[in-house]
Formats: C-alpha cells, structure tokens, sequence
C-alpha cells in the first residue's frame, strides 16, 4: 500500500526489503561491486560472504551482500589479504554484535533503576503508614 509525501503529490513506495533479501543475480551483484563475477565467487569459496540460493542453486546477493562486497575491496585496496579480511569482518561483527548488546543492557539498567526509585518510593510511604500506626496504638499488619 503506497502513501504519499507531506505535499501529498507523489507516492511514496516502501521498500523492497529489509535489505537482506536476495534480489540480485551474480552478473548484477559483480557491477554493482564493482569487481568481477570470479571474485565474488572466489569471496563465497573463502567465506567471506554467503549469498542466498534459489531452489534451483543459484546465487542471489542482498544490498547487505553488495555493501560487504564493496567493505572486501576496501579492505583490499587497503592490502589486506584474505585471510585478513575475514578476521577484519568477523571482528567487525562482533563489534556491532556487543554494542547492540550494550546498549540493551545500558536501557535496561535504566529500566532497572526507575523501578528501583518506584520501590524505594513505595517503601518509604508504607513506613510513614507503618509509624502512623504505631503512633495511633495498633500495630502494622495487625
């Protein structure tokens, strides 16, 4: 379902995909690189990207696909080989992996602490209720 812009004169089509849908043949992923097609296949034998198949086999690269292509042949150009590159990627991805860890775990300390405020808070009124009691002669919970 299209919707249109603020101005309302042209319609705003959503994406595709998310990004990691295979969309693209071999030929068409190598162009968009900017390399060639035995590269990409070279870059699959050593693991450094792992394209979706079809049913049939055949090789279908995401924008995720051509953006990592495009980070190898920096890294290339930078003279780092193979083996290189796949630690490189693999240590970027942990990094991405730990900081969106971290920052689940930075939302749910503040989680945390609000509800702490919350109980403290409650805590601290159920003893002025308690020592209200205690002044009118009856006991707390009694």
């Amino acid at each position: 379902m299209a919707s249109t812009t603020s101005q309302g004169s042209e319609p705003r089509v959503a994406p595709a995909s998310d990004g990691t849908a295979g969309v693209y043949g071999i030929t068409t992923a190598a162009e968009l690189a900017g390399m060639s097609v035995q590269a990409l296949r070279l870059y699959e034998r050593k693991g450094l990207l792992e394209p979706t198949r079809t049913a049939g086999g055949t090789r279908r690269y995401s924008d995720t696909d051509i953006a990592r292509l495009r980070r190898i042949a920096i890294l290339i150009d930078d003279g780092i080989n193979l083996t290189g590159i796949a630690r490189v990627l693999g240590l970027e991805a942990d990094n991405a992996d730990l900081h969106a860890d971290n920052l689940g775990l930075r939302t749910r300390n503040t989680d945390l602490k609000n509800t702490n405020a919350a109980l403290r808070a409650s805590n601290t009124e159920l003893e002025a209720h308690n020592t209200a009691l205690r002044a009118s002669g009856r006991t707390p919970g009694g």
